[in-house]
C-alpha cells in the first residue's frame, strides 16, 4: 500500500484543529497544556502546524502526546508516526536540537507498540544534545526515558550532569528523587520536596512527594499534594488518581466516585487511574484489593503494561501463580525492558524445580537441597506457631499458607519486589510468605526460626484487620510476637535506642511508619521496628491482649489509628504518647542514667560507652584484674545489654575455670540476643563441661537457627540427645546429617537406621538399612542392624 506524503496525512490528522483561532506560539499553546485545557491546546498546536513551519514538528508530536492522555491512541500513533516519517525520508537534513527532540518524543509514543523504537528515541535525543550542548531538555528526557526502562545507573549519570551545570534545574532535581525512589532510598522524600521547592508549580514533583506521604500512610500530607496537582493541571490524572486511591483507603466512596469521574473524563480508558489505585492498595498490603483494581485496569486496557504488570505482581503474592505468570509473560512481551518482569519470570522458571512440602496447615516450597532439611525444622516450627497465634488473636487465617523459601537471598529480593537489594529477611503478604532459607547466609547473620514466626504473625494481624492494619503496629506486634515467644528473638534495646530516645530523636508514635520506610539514618530502621513493638507490649501491659485484638478489629471495621485509639483505649494518640515515653523512663531508668542523647551521627557515649570501651582497653593491655572490675561496673551501669560486645561475654572468660558460673554469664547474652553465634558456640561447650546435659542441649538447639547447615552442631546434638535418652530428637539430629549431605553418607544413614531402632520405630529402621544396603551391599553394620531388626521382630509379626 502506498504511504500518503506527509502533508496530505498531516491535514487528515488535524482536521479537528481546523476550527482554531491565531496560532499563537509554542509557549502559549505549552501554557494551555499544563494548566489541563487540552481542547484548547489541541487547538493552539493544530494552528502552530498550519502557519509556523519551523514549529509544525514540535507541535505535531505535542498534539500526539495530548491525544495519548486522552486516550486517542490510534490518532496518536499516527501524528508521532508522520514526524518519524519525514525524519526518516529527509535523513535530518536541517533538523534542528529542537526537532530531534521532537523525533524523541514521537518514538517515545511508537515505542507503546514497538519496544525497539526506545533505541531510536534515545539516539534521536543523543543527537539533539550533540547538536545543541545547551539543550538541557534532551538530556533530561534521555534519563526519564532510561529509568523508566528500569536503568537506573545511566539516568541518573544524565540527571546529575544537567544538576551539575544547573543546581536550581526542577527537572533534574526531580529525576534524581526519582531514582532514589527506584533504588529504594530513604531520601527520596527530600530529594522530592526540594524539586518542588525548586518548581512550586511542578505536577510531577507534588504527585511523586504525595505518593511517598502515602506511603508513610501520611494520608492528609498526600491528599494535600495530589489536590495541589489537579489545581495547578485539572488533566493531571495521576493526580485524580492519587486522590482516588486516598479515598479509596478510608472507604469515602463520594471522594473516591468524584476523582473517578475525572479521570474518565480525560480520558475514558481509565485503565492509568486504576492501575495506581492498584499499586496503592498494594503499598498498604491490601494485595487482594490491588489485583482487584489490576484486572478492571486490564478488562479496560489489555495492552497496558503497567495494569497487567500490577496485576500479576499481586496475583502472585496471593499464591495464583499461573495467572501471575500468564499476565507477567504479557506484560514482558509489551515491554522487554521491564526488568521486574524479566526477573520474576526467571524466577519462576528456576522455581519449577523447587519441591513443595505439604503440612496440615502450610504448603512449604523450596529448592530440593534444602526440602529435607525445612520438613524437620521449619514445618513444625510454623504449625506449632499457627496454633499459639490462633488462640493469642482468637482469628485463624485460611489455610493452606504458602510459605516459599529462596536459597539466594538476590532470589528472595525479587520474588518481593521484582528487583535485588531488599534489605529485609522475610516478607509477608498475608495467606503467603516469602524469605531467606536457612542456607541462605553466613551463620549468625540472621535466625530462620524467629524471621518466620514474625511473618507468620502478619497473616494473623493483617488477616484480623482485613489487611487494614497500619504497618507500624503489624510490624510491632509481629517483633513483640517474636520476644514473647523466645525471649532471644526480636529487637532488643540497645545504646543508640536508648541514646535517640533521650535525645528526643525516637519517632513519635504518630510518625513510627516514617521511621520504617524513610529513615533518617541507618539505625533508624531498626529503632522503629523496636520501639513499634514496646508500644504494642505497653499496650498490652496496660490494657491487656485482647485491646490488642479489638485495635485490629477496629481498624477491619474502617477506623484510623485516633478513633480505633478511642474507641478501644479510651484514649487519644497524644495520651498515648505521653504515657509510653513515662512508661520507657521506667522500663530503661538504670541504662537511660548512664546513655548520653544521641542525634543519629557519630558514635554513643556516656558512661556506660565510656566504661565498656576502657574495659576492652584494659584487657587488651593486660591489666586484667583492672578490666574485670570496669566490665562488671559496666554490667551493672547496663543490666541485660546483650549485643556481641557485651559485659557478660568477657566476664564469661574471667570465669571460665568455673563452667557452669560462665556458662551462666553467657545466658545473659544468649537468653537476649537470636543471632549470638558464638556466645552459644561456648556456653554449650561450657554447660557439657559442667555437667549440665540438659542445658548444653538447650544451646544447641538456639544454634540449629543460627547456623542451621553447619553438621558439627546436629552431630554434638544427637550425642548430647542419646545421652538424655532423648530418642526422637537423635532421629530427627541424625536425619538432618543425612540431609545436609555428609561426606560419609553411608555412616549417616546407618547412624539414622540406628537410631530409629532404639526410639522403637523398627519398620522406618528397616526401611532405612534396606536403603543403605541396596547403595552399600559391603556394610558390615548395617548388615548386623538388620539381622538384629529381624531377629527383634516378633514371629508373623507384620511391619
Amino acid at each position: 500500500m502506498r504511504v500518503p506524503q506527509v502533508p496530505i496525512l498531516m491535514a487528515v490528522l488535524l482536521a479537528s484543529g481546523a476550527g482554531a483561532q491565531s496560532p499563537g506560539t509554542l509557549a502559549a499553546a505549552d501554557a494551555l497544556w499544563s494548566r489541563g485545557r487540552l481542547a484548547a491546546a489541541d487547538s493552539a498546536f493544530s494552528a502552530i502546524i498550519r502557519t509556523d513551519a519551523a514549529s509544525r514538528r514540535v507541535a505535531t508530536v505535542s498534539l500526539a502526546e495530548i491525544a495519548e492522555q486522552t486516550g486517542q491512541r490510534d490518532r496518536s500513533r499516527l501524528l508521532a508516526g508522520t514526524v518519524t516519517t519525514e525524519y526518516e525520508r529527509s535523513g535530518g537534513t536541517g533538523w534542528s536540537a529542537t526537532d530531534l527532540v521532537a523525533l524523541g518524543r514521537a518514538w517515545v509514543l511508537v515505542s507503546a507498540s514497538r519496544p525497539d523504537a526506545v533505541r531510536q528515541a534515545l539516539a534521536a535525543f543523543d543527537a539533539a544534545a550533540a547538536r545543541d550542548p545547551a539543550n538541557v531538555d534532551a538530556p533530561l528526557r534521555a534519563a526519564d526515558l532510561l529509568l523508566d526502562k528500569f536503568n537506573a545507573p545511566d539516568a541518573k549519570e544524565g540527571f546529575t550532569a544537567v544538576a551539575r551545570r544547573d543546581p536550581a534545574n526542577a527537572r533534574a532535581q526531580l529525576g534524581l528523587a526519582r531514582v532514589m525512589v527506584f533504588e529504594g532510598k530513604p531520601e527520596a522524600t527530600d530529594a522530592a520536596e526540594k524539586a518542588l521547592a525548586l518548581d512550586p508549580t511542578s505536577v510531577s514533583a507534588a504527585l511523586l512527594l504525595g505518593r511517598l506521604h502515602l506511603e508513610a500512610e501520611r494520608y492528609d500530607t498526600a491528599a494535600a499534594l495530589a489536590r495541589r496537582a489537579v489545581a495547578e493541571d485539572a488533566s493531571a490524572v495521576g493526580g485524580w488518581a492519587l486522590l482516588g486511591a486516598i479515598a479509596w483507603l478510608h472507604g469515602d466512596t463520594v471522594a473516591f466516585n468524584r476523582a473517578e469521574i475525572a479521570a474518565r473524563a480525560i480520558n475514558p480508558n481509565w485503565a492509568e487511574f486504576l492501575a495506581e489505585v492498584a499499586e496503592a492498595a498494594a503499598r498498604h498490603r491490601r494485595y487482594g484489593d490491588a489485583a482487584r483494581f489490576g484486572a478492571m485496569a486490564v478488562a479496560l486496557d489489555s495492552g497496558s503494561t503497567r495494569a497487567l504488570a500490577v496485576l500479576a505482581t499481586n496475583e502472585l503474592r496471593l499464591g495464583q501463580m499461573e495467572s501471575g505468570r500468564r499476565h507477567a509473560e504479557r506484560a514482558f512481551a509489551l515491554d522487554p525492558y521491564n526488568l521486574w518482569q524479566k526477573n520474576t519470570l526467571d524466577l519462576l522458571d528456576a522455581m519449577r524445580s523447587f519441591v513443595t512440602i505439604e503440612s496440615p496447615r502450610f504448603r512449604v516450597v523450596a529448592p530440593p537441597q534444602d526440602a529435607d532439611f525445612l520438613r524437620l525444622y521449619l514445618v513444625p516450627l510454623l504449625e506449632q506457631a499457627y496454633d499459639t497465634l490462633a488462640v493469642r488473636y482468637g482469628y485463624r487465617p485460611p489455610t493452606p499458607v504458602r510459605l516459599e523459601a529462596f536459597r539466594r537471598h538476590a532470589d528472595f529480593s525479587v520474588r518481593t519486589v521484582g528487583l535485588t537489594g531488599l534489605g529485609a529477611l522475610g516478607v509477608s503478604f498475608g495467606g503467603v510468605l516469602v524469605m531467606d532459607a536457612p542456607a541462605s547466609r553466613p551463620p549468625g547473620e540472621f535466625n530462620y526460626a524467629s524471621t518466620a514466626w514474625h511473618e507468620l504473625t502478619h497473616t494473623f494481624t493483617l488477616g484480623l484487620s482485613d489487611n487494614r492494619v497500619p504497618r507500624w503496629i503489624s510490624e510491632g506486634l509481629s517483633v513483640l510476637e517474636e520476644r514473647r515467644t523466645h525471649r532471644g528473638w526480636g529487637a532488643d534495646v540497645s545504646p543508640d535506642f536508648l541514646g535517640s530516645f533521650k535525645a528526643g530523636k525516637l519517632r513519635q508514635v504518630s510518625e513510627i511508619n516514617e521511621g520504617l520506610v524513610r529513615p533518617r539514618h541507618p539505625s533508624e530502621i531498626g529503632h522503629s521496628y523496636y520501639e513499634a513493638s514496646l508500644v504494642c507490649e505497653m499496650i498490652e501491659e496496660q490494657f491487656g491482649v485482647e485491646a490488642l485484638r479489638a485495635l485490629l478489629r477496629a481498624y477491619r471495621d474502617g477506623k484510623d489509628t485516633p478513633a480505633a485509639f478511642q474507641q478501644v483505649l479510651r484514649i487519644t494518640p497524644e495520651v498515648l504518647e505521653q504515657r509510653f515515653a513515662a512508661w520507657l523512663k521506667t522500663k530503661f531508668a538504670v541504662p537511660l542514667a548512664n546513655i548520653d542523647p544521641w542525634d543519629g551521627s557519630g558514635p554513643v557515649t556516656g558512661e556506660f560507652v565510656k566504661t565498656l570501651s576502657a574495659a576492652h582497653e584494659a584487657a587488651g593491655t593486660g591489666q586484667l584484674e583492672v578490666a574485670r572490675q570496669l566490665f562488671e561496673r559496666a554490667d551493672k551501669l547496663f543490666p541485660g545489654y546483650a549485643g556481641n560486645d557485651a559485659p557478660a561475654i568477657a566476664l564469661a572468660a574471667f570465669d571460665s575455670s568455673n563452667a557452669l558460673a560462665a556458662a551462666a554469664r553467657l545466658a545473659t547474652v544468649t537468653s537476649r540476643n537470636e543471632t549470638a553465634l558464638d556466645a552459644n558456640r561456648v556456653e554449650a561447650r561450657l554447660r557439657l563441661r559442667g555437667g549440665d546435659l540438659a542445658g548444653s542441649a538447650a544451646a544447641l538447639e538456639r544454634l540449629i537457627y543460627i547456623d542451621p547447615i553447619n553438621p558439627a552442631v546436629h552431630q554434638d546434638l544427637a550425642d548430647l540427645a542419646e545421652r538424655l535418652g532423648d530418642w526422637p530428637r537423635v532421629v530427627r539430629e541424625r536425619r538432618a546429617i543425612v540431609a545436609l549431605g555428609p561426606a560419609d553418607r553411608a555412616e549417616a544413614r546407618f547412624q539414622l537406621a540406628r537410631a530409629l531402632a532404639k526410639s522403637g520405630d523398627r519398620t522406618a529402621a528397616r526401611r532405612e538399612v534396606l536403603q543403605l544396603l541396596e547403595q552399600a551391599p559391603g556394610f558390615e553394620k548395617a548388615q548386623e542392624l538388620l539381622l538384629e531388626l529381624r531377629a527383634a521382630t516378633p514371629s508373623g509379626g507384620g511391619e
